[in-house]
């Protein structure tokens, strides 16, 4: 009888599938084909390090009966590690950033792990990081084990003994270019080296949300899940990457779109920008070529971000119908500044000042330098109420911004309707726009009113 014993058994040899029904798949001249990797039982490539990782601590002693798993994760490294927990009785501690879905938080709950959910926008040593806040719960945590993705040896080895093997018996050979996004950067690290090892011409090709690290961002800001970093990990080795393809979160979120509904296949965000990089490194070659994009996960853990029209009309990524804020936007005057940033430590004098100088009448307070993410926003300083609080006591002027500054301004996306536009503003004097998730204009009510005055009804 063919059944495994365990479905730790069934981790591994996920399918290779052609894809060529995308118009961009459909004119290359090199074969473009997909490592799907939703076909392992935690839904991602991660299952794969999960089981590495852990059978190596078991082995020397780090995690014994009755442990816990400790580990901060965007979520599939966690799903991962949950499954083998469930398998060998351990209890499981995973930390999450909050801008992860709430598939991923359940996912992990659902199985029986305990989730800690900690603020994005802090920098990693931050005792409010995720990162810091793993450290803290290892430490207090009796018989704790943290697997550490980002610097255990054991991740890349995963990818040297199974997936990059795998590849190669799949194309017989042929593989020319590799191409994978780089989180931890253990699957591509793996990979690269096992397919080296067999061809060193092969080239290896990382695909990076636009702002990471890799591809020579600060760290911030971008809102695609599970890949790029603000430092740069143990278990990554440059030395193996030959290229690192730099791609948006617009990019990579509407290609995901597209994959699952031209391709059928449903895919993330870290899958669409991983496609995207493919797409545009199999444009320079010939009909030798053969580019393996790797698929990590489902989109299934992102029905309520990337495949909901509401979140991403919301964030600025894709248009409502009729007369949208991006046009308002585009018929305003040239000498409006799009978005004014003040640091929450200026005096508000300065700010009085600047209102004054560029004939605006809000500005967003944030520490953090732009491009900045909504969440950076810490507040805002609104002309009206700014003058209030100066009649009632002038001493207001020379203190810090940050000490009297309203709640931030709402958000909303570019390619909202004008129609919804006027509804936000009728409890709100100004609007902040995001688009590709970022914060880049103040819309105000006379901007609106000036636009409604040179059209018809919307």
């Amino acid at each position: 009888m063919d059944i495994a014993d365990s479905v730790l058994d069934l981790v591994g040899n996920t399918p290779l599938v052609r894809l060529k029904r995308l118009r961009e798949a459909e004119r290359l001249r090199c074969d473009l084909v997909a490592k799907v990797e939703v076909y392992n039982p935690g839904g991602s490539v991660k299952d794969r390090p999960a089981i590495e990782m852990i059978d190596a601590a078991e082995r020397e002693g780090k995690l014994v009966p009755g442990g816990t798993i400790v580990e901060p994760t965007s979520g599939n490294t966690g799903a991962g590690l949950a499954i083998v927990a469930a398998q060998r009785g351990y209890r499981c501690i995973f930390v999450m950033a909050d801008k992860q879905s709430a598939e991923k938080v359940a996912l992990l709950r659902a199985y029986g792990a305990e989730v800690i959910v900690c603020p994005t926008a802090v920098a990693p040593e931050d005792p409010r990081s995720y990162y810091s806040t793993a450290d803290r719960l290892t430490r207090e945590t009796p018989n704790s084990f943290r697997p550490d993705q980002y610097s255990n040896p054991n991740n890349p080895i995963a990818h040297v003994k199974t997936t990059g093997p795998e590849l190669w018996a799949q194309t017989d050979g042929r593989i020319t270019h590799f191409v994978a996004g780089i989180g931890t950067g253990g699957t591509i690290t793996g990979v690269g080296q096992a397919l080296k090892e067999r061809n060193a011409s092969v080239q290896i090709v990382g695909a990076d949300p636009e702002g990471s690290v890799y591809s020579g961002g600060s760290g911030r800001p971008y809102m695609v899940e599970g890949v790029g970093e603000d430092f740069w990990p143990k278990t990554y080795d440059p030395n193996i990457v030959d290229r690192v393809v730099r791609v948006t979160d617009a990019e990579s979120f509407l290609m995901a779109r597209r994959v699952t509904r031209e391709e059928g296949l449903l895919i993330g965000g870290s899958g669409g920008m991983a496609v995207h990089a493919a797409i545009e490194i199999g444009r320079e070659l010939d009909e030798s070529g053969l580019v393996v994009v790797l698929l990590p996960d489902s989109g299934r853990n992102y029905l309520s971000k990337i495949f909901d029209d509401r979140w991403m009309i919301d964030n600025g990524f894709i248009d409502a119908e009729g007369p949208v804020a991006r046009d308002v936007l585009e018929s305003r005057s040239t000498e409006i500044p799009p978005l004014v940033r003040m640091s929450p430590d200026a005096p508000a004098r300065e700010a009085v000042a600047i209102m004054h100088d560029l004939n605006v009448s809000q500005l967003v307070v944030a520490s953090q330098l732009p491009p900045l993410q909504p969440k950076e926003i810490e507040g805002s300083v609104r002309e009206l109420e700014l003058m209030d609080l100066v009649f009632r006591d002038r001493s207001v002027l020379d203190r810090r911004i940050g000490d009297v500054m309203s709640p931030p301004l709402p958000t909303v996306g570019i390619g909202e309707s004008v129609t919804s536009v006027v509804e936000m503003l009728d409890t709100s004097a100004a609007l902040v726009v995001l688009d590709g998730g970022r914060p880049c204009s103040v819309l105000t009510r006379s901007d609106v009113l000036a636009f409604l005055g040179t059209i018809g009804d919307v």
